[in-house]
């Protein structure tokens, strides 16, 4: 894969604990859901989109043969052979929640939610180590187009011993049932995505009971989306059972593994193996999924009571420690007090500490002070060395999340409605530095992210970012001067309570403080953390949230018609430019972030933009809010400038992506209708390619059309994708073909503990 350099071709060919992902819905909700609605849900904003059309670059074709490339860092597992995994064996496994449902077609359905679906669920299709879908053999013997004209028709031919954990065999009945479920035909169903169901005529039965004869009403290119995973139609079958019935207990399933029991007062959910399973057994007779806080799960490792857990590199960096250190020595409480080095002597120590202390003019009293103070250190290195031991049976296995940090520009109103302005942050920003200072530090890849709608190994990545351009600080002066922000213009006194340009929702002055480089650090509300808060911040040692790659040598791109270049040299590298003011009032940006523990390195990105930004002469306001109000009251209402968040990538772009990049369109109540396009760019070529794609039967074409779609998104500049997100898991040494799994789907039939004396594979490369 190519890389693109600050120069980008018009079209590229090259080729934290964290906040949880925005969702991604396949479709919005028929209906207004009866019970509460979460953040997950899709929300609309009553901000409307006052920018215009977008000016789109030239397209130009791919010299590449396959610019999607391979996935950037492989899957880290532990691979095993099955023979050398014990039989039996408990897994106790973190997740962030015990999930509220366990429907994953609902709109609070979460990552625990799909974690046990694919253990206990059939799934047509499954996603294999370079996030591309493949056929799941265990559920389906195939599955292909066998008409066109005058209708798609698909045929699936069903595995002959596939059947539900009641006996019953898995058939079209329950094909027809989740259609009619998912269709939005029927708005008792409290359905959060629809789309690809609502293409489907009629499901019949085939030429015998294994067959399900799929007809399609318009031509659908996504079809390997649907049916995975599939519920029973005792699930789909009514209202009823869909809405409540499966929230809580899966009474049917047809898995490796099976639902038992889910413990809300002790926040588990447990599956064993599945008596009735046809494919290989499983290997543990169990899975415990244990609901253990990101920021708890250092200490839930150091105590004994996991095995497997996604961690932050905090939690990473105490496990490398605990390894590295040996017994006795190198303890941070050694050195404590002048016997410090006798504690191993127990009551002769604190005998020997009680003499010196009297000796040395100290009172009976200050002395047993001293001894009881002793006694405190001897129990926190006697826990702490019990800690290390139980950590150095830990390793970390690391590999990238199929899900990317994007900075999102609002462009509803403001400075950021100004497509040149948009461009302009795209071009202050260095995306190599960034992913480097999240990756490089955890031995990860780093490379940019090349694609909204693809990553690095899946089949409709290319990188084209070149439809905007690399890091150019001369071109982004130009395109900042065209829309007429200038240097030095004459700035208007604000009035108390009135916002700086480009500043949505609460104003962020006079409680901030500037520094040198244009950034100004604002607390919860404007309140709180006031000072400039070392614009160097961390290392990126503490990751974010996602990432990618990018890019190399290409023709220089300009800016929009009538950019010119500024007179003068360009700023010193690392100095701030001159602030740029417009109709009196300066350009400053609201850049709006979670307050967490777990969102540090986010935090450490967003000043390092504003670093960027202040080159070229944009002001930023760091907002702090907290993580419960960040989404939802900030993202999702739109009352940001600018963001950092993360989105999962799908094998699926067409039907998954599309609502995430849609045009946002008015409402009938009078609202904008985002879908989830909460930066509020969009553009009618973007819908229309993406209609296409969907539409279309030809993997190729479809394909172009995708990456034809994602060139159109980076030219409009709503959302500038930064890196890959690290994915780092602890996992006991023992513990085989499960950790840091990246795109592929994991295989719980494999998962186990390694046999005595055995020795896993080595990862792939």
């Amino acid at each position: 894969m190519s890389n693109d350099g600050p120069d980008s071709a018009l079209e590229g060919c090259g080729a934290a604990s964290d906040l949880r992902l925005p969702p991604r819905e396949r479709d919005k909700p028929r209906r207004t859901r009866r019970r509460p609605t979460t953040d997950r849900a899709a929300l609309r904003s009553a901000a409307f989109l006052t920018a215009g059309a977008l000016a789109i670059p030239l397209l130009t074709s791919c010299s590449s043969d396959d610019p999607a490339g391979k996935p950037l860092a492989a899957q880290d597992i532990a691979p095993a052979a099955r023979e050398l995994v014990a039989d039996g064996g408990t897994l106790r496994w973190a997740v962030d929640d015990v999930p509220e449902t366990l429907n994953t077609f609902q709109s609070d359905a979460d990552a625990a939610t799909s974690r046990i679906a694919q253990a206990v669920l059939p799934s047509m299709y499954r996603m294999d180590s370079a996030g591309r879908p493949v056929r799941n053999a265990d559920y389906l013997e195939s599955a292909k187009v066998v008409d066109t004209e005058p209708k798609q028709v698909v045929v699936y031919k069903l595995n002959q011993q596939a059947v539900w954990s009641d006996g019953r065999e898995i058939g079209a009945a329950d094909f027809a049932a989740q259609w009619r479920a998912l269709s939005g035909k029927d708005s008792a169903y409290w359905t959060a995505r629809n789309a690809g169901y609502d293409r489907i005529e009629k499901i019949e039965r085939g030429a015998n009971d294994l067959e399900v004869k799929v007809t399609f009403a318009r031509p659908y290119a996504d079809w390997r989306s649907l049916f995975s995973p599939l519920y029973p139609k005792d699930v789909m079958g009514t209202p009823d059972s869909f809405n409540d019935g499966a929230r809580r207990k899966l009474k049917v399933t047809a898995g490796p593994f099976a639902l038992k029991k889910v413990d809300r007062k002790n926040d588990q959910v447990t599956l064993a193996r599945n008596p009735r399973w046809w494919g290989r057994p499983a290997k543990l007779s169990e899975i415990d999924l244990m609901a253990v806080p990101r920021d708890k799960r250092a200490d839930a490792l150091a105590a004994g009571k996991i095995d497997l857990a996604e961690i932050d590199p905090s939690g990473a960096q105490r496990i490398a420690l605990a390894d590295r250190a040996k017994s006795g020595t190198n303890t941070p409480l050694q050195g404590a007090s002048p016997l410090m080095g006798s504690v191993g002597g127990g009551r002769v120590a604190a005998k020997s500490l009680r003499s010196w202390a009297l000796a040395h003019g100290t009172d009976e009293d200050a002395a047993d002070d001293e001894v009881r103070a002793l006694a405190k250190q001897r129990k926190k290195i006697a826990k702490l060395r019990k800690q290390q031991e139980t950590l150095r049976g830990f390793e970390v296995r690391k590999s990238l999340e199929p899900a990317f940090t994007q900075l999102a520009l609002n462009g509803s109103e403001g400075p950021l409605a100004d497509e040149r302005v948009r461009r302009a942050v795209a071009r202050a920003l260095d995306r190599e530095a960034l992913a480097e200072a999240v990756l490089k530090p955890l031995g990860l890849p780093a490379v940019p992210v090349g694609s909204h709608l693809a990553l690095a190994g899946q089949e409709d990545y290319a990188d084209n970012s070149g439809a905007i351009g690399g890091q150019d600080t001369a071109e982004a002066q130009a395109l900042l001067a065209d829309a007429g922000w200038v240097p030095g213009g004459p700035i208007k006194e604000q009035k108390k309570g009135e916002k700086a340009a480009g500043s949505k929702g609460k104003k962020a002055d006079d409680e901030s403080e500037g520094g040198d480089d244009g950034t100004y650090i604002v607390g919860e509300d404007n309140k709180g953390d006031t000072k400039n808060n070392g614009h160097n911040g961390e290392d990126g040692s503490k990751h974010l949230a996602d990432g990618k790659q990018y890019g190399e040598k290409h023709l220089k791109q300009g800016g929009a018609p009538g950019a010119y270049a500024p007179k003068g040299t360009a700023a010193p590298g690392g100095a701030a430019a001159a602030q740029l003011a417009k109709d009196g009032k300066p350009l400053t940006l609201r850049f709006v972030l979670p307050s967490g523990d777990g969102s540090e390195t986010l935090r450490t990105v967003a000043e390092r933009i504003s670093k960027m930004l202040a080159r070229v002469g944009i002001r930023t306001d760091i907002v702090k809010v907290s993580d419960d109000s960040y989404f939802k009251d900030h993202i999702a209402a739109g009352q940001y400038d600018l963001a950092l968040y993360s989105w999962p990538a799908s094998a699926f772009p067409a039907t998954d992506a599309r609502p995430i990049y849609a045009k946002p369109v008015p409402a009938a109540d009078g609202s904008l209708d985002v879908e989830q396009n909460y930066t509020r760019v969009g553009t009618d070529q973007v819908d229309q390619l993406f209609d296409q794609a969907m539409a279309t039967l030809d993997d190729d074409e479809s394909r172009d059309l995708i990456r034809k779609a994602d060139s159109r998104i980076w030219a409009a500049a709503g959302s500038i994708p930064l890196y890959q997100r690290p994915q780092l898991t602890a996992a006991k040494k023992d513990v085989v073909n499960a950790g840091a799994f990246g795109f592929q789907t994991p295989v719980y039939e494999d998962m186990g503990f390694l046999k005595k004396g055995a020795r896993p594979s080595a990862s792939a490369s």
